[in-house]
């Protein structure tokens, strides 16, 4: 792709996306002051973070950065909202998949909102730590970043003078990640965004309040469960570790889950029986995934359909949840989603949203700089965090 054609279509793109979330800056200056922030986010500064970003816009100090952040009156989630509309706009389809999954974010000391020694998927251990819940839309045309929630543990909310020096208001009140997956669902429900079906790793899958609310919206679902979790068949409440240890021996059909960093990622797949629905139109069953080198390791998922969804469908939504991995891999990586060094509960929601924002953004510009719009399981991320690795995974 020539360099002129991207750097003329990332101009563009940002000039459209500042149509939408500017309005949300009452005053031209803050509205300036977005449009640099995201300009630097989106720039080859190795960090992002407030002395790098205004460097980057030729400013002496972090200052107006800083005041944009903590002071300037904006709301993050009315960005968020803007954004959302931008992204249904240029990659909406009817066939999307909302992918729901937490990432951590590595903290020093005890002062940033919600920050405590706890497990960090990103580091894959505990440490001391931020977490936010993300929700990923993915689409024929791409997948990117729409909503996010900031995890606040029990001992934070319990204690309120800490909450009030880390600038969490007195209404927020503690929710498990579950629920702020589900309310973010809701919320893209709500605002008309169109999608057909919802993911997710097994937290979110042995949660049942989150399969109810999509059965009772009649949205499809394929969500993974742990061994814990139950299913009905017959008169029989049956947990899923006891239904694994019994696995047929026919049955099985190997699939491709999508493409992957070393070509196309099989499997071998068991679409199992469970009680149906009350929904007209409807059905449930219980889908194993077992891995093609190694047949101890398998996998669960619980999945809501209409009737005649095949079974390579419901592998393909599966398959699609490492579109969030590699949306926190590109953030991280090349719009600098962790690499803010606010402490205070607004200034985490101000920064993660203006990334999420440039994250679309490039989103939008793969759309555009590529016509091949086919319906694909995203590329695994392999290539570590460097422009280049980005640009190809992207194909710019």
């Amino acid at each position: 792709m020539d360099t002129v054609i991207i750097k003329n279509t990332l101009t563009d793109a940002q000039k459209k996306l500042m149509g939408f979330i500017g309005k949300c800056y009452a005053s031209v200056k803050s509205r300036i002051q977005a449009e640099k922030y995201i300009k630097g986010l989106l720039g080859p500064t190795e960090r992002k973070n407030g002395w790098q970003l205004a460097e980057a816009n030729g400013e002496k100090t972090p200052y107006k950065i800083q005041q944009f952040l903590y002071r300037a009156v904006w709301s993050a989630d009315e960005v968020r909202d803007c954004n959302r509309e931008y992204v249904k706009e240029e990659i909406g389809t009817d066939e999307a998949v909302l992918v729901a999954d937490e990432t951590g974010f590595l903290k020093k000391g005890t002062k940033s909102a919600g920050v405590k020694r706890q497990y960090s998927g990103t580091a894959g251990r505990i440490e001391n730590c931020q977490v936010g819940v993300f929700l990923t839309y993915f689409t024929p045309k791409g997948f990117a970043l729409i909503d996010r929630e900031l995890y606040l543990p029990e001992d934070w909310i319990n204690d309120r003078e800490r909450c009030k020096a880390a600038g969490i208001p007195d209404s927020v009140e503690f929710k498990p990640k579950t629920i702020m997956a589900l309310d973010m669902v809701k919320s893209a429900h709500k605002a008309n965004l169109p999608f057909s079906w919802v993911t997710a790793d097994s937290l979110y899958g042995d949660c049942r309040e989150i399969s109810m609310w999509l059965e009772s919206v009649k949205k499809g679902y394929v969500l993974a469960v742990s061994g814990k979790s139950y299913v009905w068949r017959g008169n029989n409440q049956q947990r899923i570790a006891d239904i694994m240890k019994e696995l047929p021996l026919d049955g099985w059909e190997r699939l491709s889950a999508g493409t992957g960093s070393k070509g196309e990622r099989y499997y071998d797949w068991l679409k199992l029986s469970i009680n149906q629905p009350s929904i007209d139109g409807w059905n449930r069953c219980l889908v194993v995934r077992r891995s093609v080198s190694k047949s101890e390791e398998v996998r669960a998922f619980i999945c809501f359909y209409p009737e005649g969804t095949c079974l390579q469908k419901l592998v393909q939504v599966a398959g699609s949840r490492w579109t969030v991995e590699q949306s926190f891999e590109e953030s991280k990586g090349e719009v600098g989603l962790d690499h803010y060094e606010v402490r205070s509960y607004t200034g985490w929601y101000k920064h993660i949203t203006l990334s999420c924002c440039a994250h679309s953004l490039l989103a939008v510009i793969k759309t555009q700089v590529d016509n091949d719009t086919a319906f694909q399981a995203a590329v695994l991320p392999d290539e570590g965090h460097s422009l280049q690795g980005f640009k190809k995974g992207r194909g710019l």
